[in-house]
């Protein structure tokens, strides 16, 4: 009867154990590289994130390879590494044209370098190859290479630093992400790209028309990679030159998504945004899966 007793008594809570929900086995696998709280349409449209951001100064005379710059970084510490971001500016322009992103982004949890090029007159390959030279700086031997993580890289850039921003992809397929910003350049066909590309052009730019320059860009991408081709309204192709908030809204999205894989942020690029006020076209393939 004993034996019974504890024979049925086992039986019964292996089946009631059995019953209970386990804690979810996917906890073990959360992202260790997501930062920040989780986003919201009005934090990634703010014009400050959730970081304080501190910022340094790079003279030209001590890095080689590019022109030296300004690095923006998240003052604490708490979180760990971050992705980092170099950014170029357009033909004859210097750093000052694309400083706005340089905090905006820092705020929002990444490392920022915006850098004056070796010449303003310098072509959309030599930029590119200035971005990796910037972004090898700041994971070599910058004082802020502690802070970052070197496996989470990603290039950003205007008008022929856009044209640039290709061209680092191509050659460095390990980068995270790319966002060519109103882009210029004479190479249409971009097949090679491995990284996620987001093409953001404007559809009243004289300069680099959509046209013959960022939609043929997004269409040579290969048809299997993380892509996506924002089109602005009402815009030109300097607008990227000054705050604004739909470009700060994808591009926070896009490298949040790709550099740090933090999927929190598919929601404002999957499903598709569609044509409003601000947005002209948008196409890309979701979902997204890097």
């Amino acid at each position: 009867m004993v034996r019974g007793f504890w024979a049925a008594a086992l039986t019964t809570g292996a089946l009631f154990a059995a019953l209970i929900p386990t804690a979810p086995a996917a906890q073990a696998a959360d992202n260790p590289y997501e930062r920040g709280p989780a986003p919201t349409v009005a934090s990634i449209e703010a014009a400050t994130g959730p970081y304080a951001v501190s910022q340094l100064t790079v003279a030209r005379a001590s890095v080689s390879g590019f022109g030296g710059g300004t690095i923006y970084y998240p003052t604490s510490t708490a979180d760990g590494t971050f992705g980092a971001v170099a950014i170029s500016p357009g033909f004859t322009a210097s750093q000052s044209s694309v400083a706005w992103y340089g905090p905006r982004l820092a705020s929002q949890g990444f490392v920022v370098i915006t850098i004056d090029t070796t010449t303003i007159l310098d072509a959309p390959d030599s930029r590119g190859r200035q971005l990796l030279a910037a972004l090898d700086y700041l994971t070599g031997s910058s004082a802020v290479r502690g802070r970052i993580d070197s496996a989470r890289l990603g290039v950003m850039g205007h008008s022929m630093g856009g044209g640039g921003s290709l061209e680092a992809a191509r050659s460095r397929t390990s980068l995270k992400a790319a966002i060519p910003l109103t882009g210029w350049n004479l190479t249409k066909n971009w097949s090679a790209v491995r990284t996620p590309t987001l093409v953001v052009g404007a559809d009243g730019d004289t300069t680099a028309p959509v046209a013959s320059h960022s939609e043929p860009f997004y269409e040579s991408l290969p048809g299997t990679l993380d892509k996506a081709y924002l089109e602005l309204k009402g815009a030109v192709h300097n607008t990227p030159t000054s705050a604004n908030t739909t470009i700060a809204k994808y591009s926070v999205s896009w490298l949040k998504r790709f550099i740090d894989g933090d999927t929190r942020y598919e929601q404002f690029l999957c499903p598709l945004p569609q044509p409003s006020t601000v947005i002209a076209e948008y196409r890309g393939n979701c979902p997204h899966t890097s």
